[in-house]
């Protein structure tokens, strides 16, 4: 088999977070979520490798220039991006890397990692479920809501550049498509060393 990597995009509210956390409940030792990397100090109650990897300005900076970030952007002082040592580390012990990106990082990765991704665009059947859904989170403000609901829209001008779309109205039966999919990228001949294998076939 390949590297492989899930990528996964959709709009804040679509459930993406809930469908991970089904994927990975089951299949917990065949995947590696890509964890941000990040030169601010960790917080109160949070740890390395699990919240974010946290690393010198230094080693980021060095990093940058190597080319080892698929992207990267300073927030407030402090850097955060994605490091591609722990994705290149995960790859090459055999796991599938799951990447929950927005649209933009999807392309970037799509250069990074031509061969290898399988992408996914979770959406609401509609505006107004995913209105609905940001409201009752109650930690929402008017404002922020509608901010969410612009950047949704733009998002879902590039649902043509994913490989699968799930529309997730029904978290049991969008997870049973999210399932679906993941089992058969093991099958997938993009993912797949058929030259090596159609060698051995033949001896």
């Amino acid at each position: 088999m390949s590297r492989q990597i899930l990528l996964i995009s959709g709009p804040s509210g679509s459930g993406k977070s809930s469908l991970l956390s089904k994927l990975f409940a089951e299949f917990k030792d065949k995947l590696y979520f890509s964890i941000s990397s990040t030169t601010r100090a960790a917080r109160q109650g949070e740890k390395d490798g699990v919240n974010y990897h946290f690393i010198s300005q230094e080693q980021f900076q060095a990093d940058i220039k190597a080319g080892l970030f698929l992207e990267w952007a300073n927030v407030h002082g402090n850097l955060y991006g994605t490091s591609l040592r722990p994705v290149t580390h995960a790859l090459n012990e055999g796991k599938v890397v799951v990447f929950d990106i927005d649209v933009q990082g999807y392309f970037l990765a799509k250069k990074q990692y031509p061969k290898e991704i399988t992408a996914v665009f979770i959406s609401t059947k509609n505006s107004s479920i995913l209105a609905s859904r940001l409201e009752n989170r109650g930690s929402e403000s008017n404002e922020s809501i509608k901010t969410r609901l612009e950047n949704a829209k733009n998002e879902m001008k590039y649902i043509k550049d994913y490989d699968h779309i799930i529309v997730n109205d029904d978290l049991e039966a969008a997870y049973e498509s999210l399932r679906a999919i993941f089992i058969s990228m093991h099958s997938k001949c993009a993912n797949f060393e058929i030259e090596e294998f159609c060698q051995n076939w033949n001896n």
